[in-house]
């Protein structure tokens, strides 16, 4: 095998494929730094979050990157209104609790997307699109799209956490919550700015998953491992650690089917997921533990 042929059937990707995870990533590693629970719903929020852009094209006549901003704000609008419903009592209640909430939600909305759009796979566009080739690196108009588009999204989240005072309240939350309280930080406001990101960045992660492959009531379920390794593995509470760490899943699991069939390479995520609670559980980039 070339060098040529090793990039584009194994590098670019799993550089494509740990960029969406990356994306998951962000939206994990935010709910357990900021609100301290596992979110076993965040896959299937991402599942609805693609289907949102299939309805919006639908409806509108959208093209998919034009629907996806659209999808966002309204899966940001349904991730405050299930935290109303199904998680804010529960605040002060063991965690545990919180997190079998979640997985009952993740259950609701995939019934939901079964009930709406069925339980055959579907697609954004129908056809053969053909990848253009740079430098030797074929690459289609999507996945170029989808790279850029999850570079924007990284570095607006940077800007966001680091520059305004939202994001600086959410940090501090995040570093030590009962010194957030006393210096006035409204706790309520930060808990619904924090679901307004995590929904709109599943919505994107779920649409760029859609986009790559095909659109399955069971897709977000399937890369919640994933996601969650690469949160983990980064370290949990830093988005650049879920950034590192999804692109580092996204490799191993490509590079895996060198050494073993290809339906075993979703085992990887479960096998870097071990790895790294057993050897480093504070991650890469020295996060929170689980």
């Amino acid at each position: 095998m070339g060098f040529v042929d090793f990039l584009n059937f194994y590098l670019v990707p799993g550089i494509l494929l740990g960029s969406i995870y990356a994306v998951g990533a962000i939206g994990i590693t935010l709910v357990f730094g900021i609100l301290r629970f596992a979110h076993l719903a965040h896959g299937d929020m991402a599942t609805l979050g693609a289907y949102l852009v299939l309805g919006a094209m639908a409806i509108g006549g959208l093209n998919p990157w034009l629907a996806l901003p659209l999808a966002m704000a309204i899966a940001a609008l349904l991730a405050v209104l299930l935290d109303k419903a199904f998680y804010d009592y529960l605040r002060e209640r063991p965690r545990i609790l919180t997190v079998m909430a979640s997985l009952g939600v993740a259950l609701m909305l995939r019934s939901v997307v079964q009930v709406v759009w069925g339980v055959d796979p579907l697609s954004y566009r129908t056809g053969i699109v053909f990848a253009d080739e740079y430098l030797g690196v074929r690459l289609r108009p999507r996945e170029i799209y989808t790279l850029l588009a999850v570079v924007g999204i990284v570095f607006g989240l940077e800007l966001f956490l680091f520059r305004t005072r939202w994001g600086k309240a959410m940090r501090a939350m995040s570093d030590n919550p009962d010194l957030a309280r006393l210096s006035g930080i409204d706790i309520r406001q930060v808990t619904t700015m924090t679901w307004i990101l995590v929904g709109a960045l599943t919505a994107a992660s779920g649409f760029f998953l859609g986009i790559n492959t095909e659109l399955t009531p069971m897709m977000g379920w399937f890369v919640l491992l994933p996601m969650f390794a690469a949160a983990i593995l980064g370290g949990v509470g830093k988005v650049w650690g879920a950034v590192l760490g999804g692109l580092v899943v996204g490799i191993a699991e490509e590079l895996s089917v060198l050494v073993m069939p290809a339906a075993y390479k979703s085992a990887t995520a479960f096998v870097i997921l071990l790895a790294i609670l057993l050897l480093r559980p504070r991650g890469l980039l020295n996060g929170k533990v689980l």
